[in-house]
């Protein structure tokens, strides 16, 4: 029986045969199924869409909802307490007004202002990198470069002392769980994370400096308006777990997979130009990237060619979608020119990733700093000896191991 027939429910996340492969169950689900049904970590059914003009259209219809708090949407998993997928934001401001608020936040997600943060980055990855080499090899590369590094950046954007950064490394990790953490672990770190920021955005408010929280309040206060403290407490918890731990992992895996083929290493040493096309492909092929994107339907829809009832929660994979041969030549190859390459990593349309180009820039400037200074990078264990991490909504390596 094919993956997703009528009276086969498949228990999903799919699991995946190794740490950088993708499930063979995709490209079947994609010709066979795809809007299939499934079984999620809370028992709740779904539909799964694997295909990529399925989910590009999911993902722009504004009738598949973002809000999964309807009594009938299926629950993520067993221990969800509103943050990641039903966050005080999403609930509590309607569409058009959760739009301004995307547009207001997107200002500082400026090409200018990325290019002027890059320095910061890359002498922050140099850094990293230092005590890396210092220690010796080999070494975890998402211990000692991955997973500080982007934290750093958040903290630096919100504000807040980089000596909190364990702290917020926590959060976003508990924030994150499917099955990791409990229920009362999850909302003790809410908890934590909101006091915490509900004190740093009143000491902002009295005190404000060049930071997103500031310029929020500055934004709101120049049109005449007082920017609320829940929208800033939602602000910078969708900027924690968006943009430190799904970055952190991303660091990780993309050096994984570039030296799983050396050859891969050796072009982009040759030719430095390619740095920026190979970020986005390997974006496009990571086939760990978590969860996917969930939506909640309120009436009948039409998906491809089938019709969708009104009360499901449909599951949008990118991971699977950017696979689809019908939207990317030899789509199962890393072709580190491709271009154009118009994945799906970020999501699409109008609730796409905020912070997408902040994550290139980090990307791109850990990339080419790793090969400027360690041009003898490569993996200290077999590829497939690579280990996923388990029970958080994002996907990620559990560790790097490499020597130089």
């Amino acid at each position: 029986m094919a993956p997703g027939e009528a009276d086969q429910v498949i228990d999903y996340p799919i699991a995946a045969p190794t740490a950088l492969d993708p499930p063979s169950e995709w490209a079947e689900l994609r010709e066979g199924c795809p809007v299939a049904a499934v079984r999620l970590p809370s028992g709740d059914g779904a539909s799964l869409l694997t295909r990529y003009d399925d989910v590009k259209q999911v993902l722009a219809d504004p009738r598949f909802r973002r809000r999964l708090d309807a009594e009938d949407a299926a629950r993520v998993s067993d221990t969800e307490s509103g943050g990641v997928f039903n966050g005080t934001l999403a609930k509590s401001l309607p569409e058009e007004t959760h739009q301004q608020w995307r547009r207001l936040v997107g200002r500082w997600f400026t090409a200018k202002r990325m290019t002027a943060l890059r320095p910061g980055i890359e002498a922050m990855a140099d850094r990293l990198i230092d005590g890396m080499v210092a220690s010796g090899a080999p070494a975890d590369l998402k211990a000692a470069l991955g997973f500080p590094l982007p934290v750093w950046v958040i903290c630096d954007m919100l504000g807040v002392p980089e000596s909190d950064r364990d702290r917020f490394a926590y959060w976003s990790n508990t924030l994150l769980s499917l099955t990791r953490y409990t229920e009362a672990e999850i909302n003790a770190a809410q908890a934590d994370f909101r006091a915490y920021m509900s004190a740093h955005v009143a000491a902002t408010r009295e005190n404000p400096g060049d930071d997103l929280v500031s310029e929020l309040i500055a934004a709101a206060a120049g049109a005449g308006q007082v920017m609320p403290d829940d929208a800033l407490l939602s602000t910078a918890q969708g900027l924690l777990v968006a943009g430190h731990e799904t970055t952190a992992n991303m660091i990780g895996k993309m050096v994984g997979m570039l030296l799983a083929d050396r050859s891969r290493w050796e072009r982009l040493l040759a030719d430095r130009s390619l740095v920026r096309p190979a970020v986005e492909e390997v974006l496009r092929l990571d086939a760990n990237p978590g969860f996917g994107i969930p939506r909640y339907i309120t009436e009948d829809a039409e998906i491809g060619d089938v019709v969708v009832p009104r009360g499901t929660t449909v599951v949008c994979n990118l991971a699977a979608a950017n696979r689809d041969e019908r939207a990317f030549d030899d789509a199962a190859e890393m072709a580190l020119d491709r271009t154009p390459n118009a994945h799906l990593a970020f999501g699409f349309g109008s609730h796409s990733c905020l912070g997408q180009s902040l994550a290139r820039t980090e990307l791109q400037a850990v990339l080419d700093v790793l090969l400027r200074r360690l041009p003898g990078l490569e993996l200290a264990v077999p590829a497939d000896g690579l280990e996923r991490v388990d029970g958080l909504i994002v996907g990620g390596l559990t560790e790097v191991p490499v020597r130089w």
